[in-house]
């Protein structure tokens, strides 16, 4: 995990530079783990374990501006990735999630978790099931058959393989527009790569910014 106080580090030399950031990027319709257009023309995914405390400040502190500034503008789109890296509770609330998703209620789930000390209740099973409850999921039986499915180990296997490929080894990790930025960074951090990726796409392999593109709050 990297420190809230720590500058930011944007890697110099990353894995999956000679990939095209929009091959991460599922960019799909009524995907339950995003939120935002799906033609926004900055896409920001994050890497991210539910026990991981940074991963809990930045989803607290940070993403809710971000999404009032930016998703709900149309110009940023977020895209959840599941790396649980501390242990066997991180791979349970991850398919916990991913079961909420299933029911509409990933993002309910989100804020729960990573209420503030929830890392430190755990997330042993019967809380899982408590937090979706709380989170709206309707139902109860479903929930704990999709936790517990094929499918769901098959989704965060693919979250971790993707995010092993690129190169990522803690959490929480971003990818905007390609941009790797790693920690829980502070607000202008993420503001000023948000704005940079809409003005100037990352690379050759970036996005363009369109003439009806939205514009960033400001401009």
């Amino acid at each position: 995990m990297t420190g809230p106080a720590q500058r930011s580090q944007e890697v110099e030399s990353w894995p999956g530079d000679d990939v095209m950031w929009e091959a991460y990027g599922r960019l799909e319709e009524g995907d339950p783990l995003a939120v935002g257009r799906v033609d926004a023309p900055v896409v920001m995914i994050e890497y991210a374990d539910f026990r991981c405390g940074y991963c809990g400040k930045f989803a607290r502190d940070i993403e809710p501006e971000l999404i009032r500034r930016y998703v709900d503008t149309g110009v940023l789109r977020i895209e959840w990735r599941n790396f649980p890296v501390l242990g066997a509770e991180s791979e349970d609330a991850a398919r916990a999630g991913w079961a909420a998703g299933q029911q509409g209620r990933f993002w309910e789930f989100h804020s729960l978790a990573y209420a503030r000390g929830a890392e430190f209740e755990g997330f042993s099973e019967s809380r899982l099931k408590k937090l979706a409850k709380k989170a709206g999921v309707s139902d109860p039986d479903r929930f704990a058959t999709d936790m517990h499915s094929r499918v769901a180990d098959g989704w965060i296997g693919n979250d971790q393989g993707e995010a092993e490929k690129l190169g990522v080894v803690s959490t929480p990790t971003f990818l905007i527009n390609g941009r790797p930025i790693v920690g829980a960074q502070s607000l202008d951090v993420f503001v000023e790569a948000i704005e940079d990726a809409h003005d100037r796409p990352w690379g050759p392999a970036g996005p363009s910014r369109g003439a009806d593109s939205p514009s960033p709050p400001g401009h």
